[in-house]
């Protein structure tokens, strides 16, 4: 599985990824969200494909010395397999030394994965 960096050629599979998304479903609300994510450089979308397949997504907020997760979505079909977790420890080797925060609608899933970090380290 890799992340890869939201290109405009994969417009249409963002969106179809973002909107399994709470509060992300109108077409209008998913151009908007797109639209920030091209023309922001600090706002950046990554796509995760397995195989031929894109199963998942995560948008990012860069700072100064930490990012926030803004959207992250995994394809019905997959989900239950762990994969967002994987989706966030992608993120934690592409930029080792920035915190990871996150937003309202991120933060149970963030606290998710760091609990089972932490399970994972202390067996």
């Amino acid at each position: 599985m890799m992340l890869l960096r939201y290109k405009k050629a994969y417009e249409k599979i963002a969106m179809g990824l973002l909107s399994y998304m709470p509060g992300e479903k109108s077409v209008k609300k998913l151009q908007e969200t797109i639209h920030q994510y091209e023309n922001d450089e600090n706002w950046q979308l990554y796509l995760l494909k397995q195989d031929e397949d894109f199963i998942g997504l995560v948008g990012i907020i860069l700072d100064v010395d930490s990012y926030t997760v803004k959207h992250l979505s995994v394809n019905p079909s997959f989900r239950g397999e762990g994969i967002g977790s994987q989706i966030i420890a992608k993120l934690k080797d592409l930029f080792p030394d920035l915190e990871c925060k996150s937003t309202e609608e991120t933060a149970l899933f963030i606290k998710k994965c760091r609990q089972k970090e932490e399970q994972q380290h202390s067996e």
